[in-house]
């Protein structure tokens, strides 16, 4: 593939959880796998209060890359990375230090290197840095990335928007979803337009109801701060089950190129009905207001459920089922496509519920590695004609060379020093997605309590997609 062209790569909250967690690791992956430019440079960024030494983040990012990364910071590759890394700290009363160290790694590099500054920072300090990045000219010839939340409503999305495009135009901007950046999503699309034994049953003629499951079993891990001013449905199903819904429910594009593939996922977006609280359930689990900075008489939802309809001609009449929480019986991510029962006249008319609920499914695990079954009903042994749960199965780690994969910010990192917007999300997309949540938001119904451990409050959840049920841990089994 392509390499980019020279980079200096500035990590704004290079300090902080993000960055220990998937940045530094991730970098460190796509230089040791030669996927980053001939020549580059990485200039972490912080507050002057967290500011560190060029050694003392070299080390940091050792230690981040020991704890979190695929391989170990050792021999030639690691003392590569380390010599790229440099510190300069920043905030809008004194850019200096940073503009210091830019200065110096383009020089080192020599020509012109392209810019990527990735804004790992909280929502308040965006505009400041924006601000400082256009006042300093370190925006030109520069492409930024930035991280959730893309707002917290229609007019924060919007105000968010414009805030950035004073500086960087929608070309240079890069908001980052790694769910999108995954494998196993990019393989619905290959799934889906790469094989003619799906591509004809993708549409309400064929497919009773869509399910996209994302539990969680941690619960807000002390970050309570964040999570009040958030709760599920912001945190989780604005940014990264809708942007899903969107790939598994768009027409085929000319091409897998930026701007047919994420116009046809506005497409979608457009054609989404607008939000109706009585399609919506939202829970809180048994325990939170005794988590630290949680006031007492918290609202906030720890579980959201909710039916979202398209209303196209692919998909109407079609519920779309969302789910995602905290403190949840398993960790999963999963879509399910339930198929339209065919006539079973022929065979028993006793056949058990349970058999009949298995069958007729294409299921597609996207947590990584990830799998894709193909669920059906099969003749048991015997003399008798007798149906059975029988499953086909397509597992990614047994198929493929795992070496050669890229975890979702590898990948979207490369992208974005490609500039390839492919796989990232675009200003109008969020902002109608803001916009069909409006209703939510100005009438949300009052959370209900739900045990730690369970799948959420019934019965609540289980009469949202009646007739149909939630497809369960236990069905996911291969």
């Amino acid at each position: 593939m392509t390499r980019p062209d020279d980079h200096v790569i500035v990590l704004f909250g290079a300090t902080g959880d993000l960055a220990k967690r998937k940045l530094l690791p991730g970098l460190f992956h796509l230089a040791r796998t030669g996927l980053l430019p001939d020549g580059y440079r990485i200039v972490g960024s912080s507050t002057p209060r967290s500011a560190l030494s060029d050694d003392a983040f070299r080390k940091h990012a050792r230690d981040a890359v020991a704890t979190f990364g695929l391989s170990e910071p050792s021999g030639q590759a690691w003392e590569s990375f380390e010599a790229s890394l440099s510190f300069g700290a920043a905030d809008p009363d004194n850019p200096q230090p940073l503009l210091a160290a830019v200065r110096a790694a383009e020089e080192s590099l020599g020509g012109q290197p392209r810019r990527l500054f990735h804004l790992a920072i909280p929502p308040a300090a965006f505009e400041a840095t924006i601000a400082m990045l256009g006042d300093t000219g370190l925006a030109e010839n520069a492409k930024v990335i930035v991280e959730k939340p893309f707002g917290t409503d229609l007019a924060s999305a919007r105000e968010l928007n414009e805030t950035i495009h004073t500086v960087f135009d929608e070309s240079r901007v890069f908001r980052i979803d790694h769910f999108l950046g995954k494998e196993s999503v990019e393989n619905i699309l290959a799934l889906r337009f790469g094989n003619g034994l799906f591509e004809p049953i993708w549409n309400r003629e064929h497919i009773s109801h869509v399910q996209i499951d994302v539990p969680e079993t941690l619960g807000i891990e002390g970050r309570a701060r964040f999570y009040e001013g958030t709760g599920a449905f912001r945190d989780m199903i604005v940014t990264h089950l809708i942007q899903v819904l969107g790939i598994v429910a768009m027409e085929p594009p000319s091409t897998l190129d930026a701007q047919p593939l994420r116009d046809e996922k506005s497409k979608v977006f457009e054609a989404l009905r607008p939000i109706e609280p009585a399609h919506v359930v939202r829970g809180q689990y048994v325990g939170y207001h005794d988590e630290p900075g949680v006031a007492p008489d918290s609202h906030t939802e720890t579980f959201a459920a909710l039916r979202l309809e398209v209303d196209n001609g692919r998909w109407a009449g079609v519920p779309f089922y969302l789910r995602s929480g905290k403190n949840l019986a398993q960790r999963r991510e999963v879509i399910t496509l339930g198929l339209r029962e065919p006539p079973l006249r022929m065979f028993r008319t006793d056949i058990p519920k349970r058999v009949r609920d298995h069958g007729n499914k294409i299921v597609i695990d996207f947590g990584d590695p990830g799998w894709i079954a193909a669920d059906f009903l099969a003749k048991e042994p015997g003399p008798a004609m007798l149906l059975g749960p029988a499953r086909m199965a397509f597992h990614y780690e047994n198929a493929f060379n795992q070496a050669h994969g890229l975890e979702g910010y590898e990948r979207l990192i490369l992208d974005a020093m490609l500039g390839d917007q492919s796989l990232f999300t675009r200003s109008d997309g969020i902002e109608r997605v803001w916009e069909v949540s409006v209703p939510l938001l100005e009438s949300p119904p009052p959370p209900q309590p739900y045990d730690p451990g369970s799948w959420g409050p019934e019965p609540a959840i289980t009469e949202l997609i009646a007739p149909h049920r939630w497809y369960l841990p236990d069905d996911y089994k291969a």
